[in-house]
């Protein structure tokens, strides 16, 4: 189902398979029977070039993970919360033209809305959130953006590391990692071996990614099991497929809600094949202006979706 803001909610009348959360839940009041100290890793990156950017970045490098977790909003039901939540984090360009500044600065105020949306996923108990970075596409935007983007990527791991250490949070990065600099791959790779046991909340980064990519190479890798008499051809399903997709890495592959920015109205070659049943919403904010208001609006008009999966309702 697609929704932009506009449009009237669905009354809910059908829990989704994956509303039911048993594991979950005592995952996560597991995590608040104990608090974690909460430290702050000064990244080496270039400093900002405005001052409300480096605001953002220090008062949410001083959040503490020993703090109370934020309770959900009233409008809220615990119970049909997504499990994984996608964004397509679109507008930071235009949301920079408007106000007459570079696009740099768009940008990192983009990544001061995702600072912010990670912080409140942790909070609320999603437990798997991924964004559109970085798309394979981007490659042939201007190269002073490209470089500007790719040291914004190294600086924001570099800032957040040690506190997704420290708060349970696990960083795993999708896509074509070839084009990345070396200094970015290497940066990438440690901080995935560093959270990898974390479990409180999965933060999926789609850099450099592209979804028909993403189904072509796994046709290919089943295609040289089938060459090697690994399996046969006849043992192709879409579970095979499915285990051979870049979200492979995530124990909720499918998105349950895909939230994007801007007023855009397509997926824009994104998790294609992951998105087959996934509740769609619009908003017209460009990402900078996105924040918890937001989020809670998509939640609330996720959780009165009809969710029928192909089935009729009685």
């Amino acid at each position: 189902m697609i929704c932009l803001r506009s449009l009237p909610l669905v009354p809910h009348e059908l829990k989704s398979p994956l509303s039911f959360r048993t594991r979950a839940q005592q995952q996560r009041h597991s995590l608040r029977s104990h608090t974690v100290p909460h430290k702050t890793l000064t990244g080496g990156g270039t400093a900002t070039t405005t001052t409300a950017a480096n605001v953002a970045l220090s008062s949410h490098n001083d959040l503490n993970a020993a703090e109370e977790e934020e309770p959900l909003p009233s409008e809220l039901s615990e119970e049909l919360m997504p499990n994984h939540v996608a964004v397509i984090m679109d507008g930071n360009g235009r949301w920079a033209k408007q106000r007459g500044l570079p696009v740099s600065v768009g940008h990192q105020s983009g990544a001061r809305s995702l600072r912010e949306l990670v912080e409140i996923c942790c909070k609320w108990g999603i437990r798997v959130l991924t964004v559109f970075a970085f798309s394979h596409d981007n490659w042939i935007r201007p190269k002073v953006e490209v470089d500007f983007l790719m040291n914004l990527f190294e600086r924001e791991i570099k800032s957040q590391l040690q506190k997704f250490v420290s708060e349970g949070i696990r960083i795993s990065v999708i896509g074509d990692s070839s084009k990345l600099p070396q200094s970015l791959q290497k940066l990438i790779s440690d901080a995935e071996e560093a959270t990898k046991d974390n479990s409180r909340l999965q933060f999926i980064v789609a850099a450099g990614y592209s979804g028909k990519y993403d189904i072509v190479q796994a046709c290919k890798s089943l295609a040289c099991k089938v060459k090697d008499g690994v399996i046969q051809l006849e043992d192709i399903s879409e579970s095979l497929v499915e285990r051979e997709l870049e979200t492979n890495c995530t124990e909720y592959p499918y998105p349950d809600l895909l939230i994007r920015t801007s007023g855009e109205l397509r997926v824009s070659n994104f998790l294609l094949w992951q998105l087959a049943y996934t509740e769609f919403f619009f908003v017209k904010e460009l990402w900078p202006d996105f924040g918890k208001a937001g989020f809670v609006e998509a939640l609330i008009s996720f959780q009165q979706r009809q969710r029928r999966y192909g089935a009729r309702l009685s």
